[in-house]
């Protein structure tokens, strides 16, 4: 089983309310399992914008950095417990691989927002990209797969 963002399924759970559509993901979505932290961690659809403020996921596991929404509330609680939701059902069911959204502050794998919500990015993971990675959960984003990439994982990690 690989674990997928929900959003690059075509879910409307986006912050915003909107989907990340993905085609190449959708297509092979049957191997999938589709998760939201955020929702998990009690976020509602549609919420304001959220980024990690002064580092990334890890700062957040650590306590060295929080999650702010754009109104300026702190969400780091929420964005905590969706991470360990996930990995409580990624520890339940065994899952070696997830494909997570790219640049979120939950889901980013190699690039997050910086935190000042201009649109710039910087290097770092999201809370859940980190937590995963943290116990030996592969982490890709949509950006990392081609097709041949995707059928090669599916096939490795396939339920017999």
């Amino acid at each position: 089983m690989i674990l997928v963002s929900s959003c690059l399924l075509g879910n409307k759970v986006k912050y915003n309310g909107e989907a990340n559509d993905h085609s190449l993901i959708k297509r092979y979505g049957r191997y999938m399992t589709a998760i939201c932290p955020e929702t998990l961690g009690g976020l509602p659809i549609p919420r304001p914008a959220a980024e990690i403020q002064d580092g990334d996921g890890h700062d957040v596991l650590a306590g060295k950095a929080e999650v702010k929404n754009a109104m300026g509330a702190v969400v780091t609680e929420e964005f905590r417990g969706g991470a360990e939701k996930v990995l409580e059902f990624v520890q339940k069911h065994r899952i070696q691989v997830a494909i997570l959204k790219a640049n979120g502050p939950s889901c980013g794998n190699k690039m997050i927002y910086d935190g000042h919500f201009c649109g710039k990015k910087i290097e770092g993971q999201g809370v859940t990209a980190a937590l995963l990675m943290q116990n030996g959960v592969q982490v890709y984003s949509e950006n990392d797969l081609d097709e041949d990439t995707l059928q090669r994982l599916i096939a490795m990690y396939k339920e017999e």
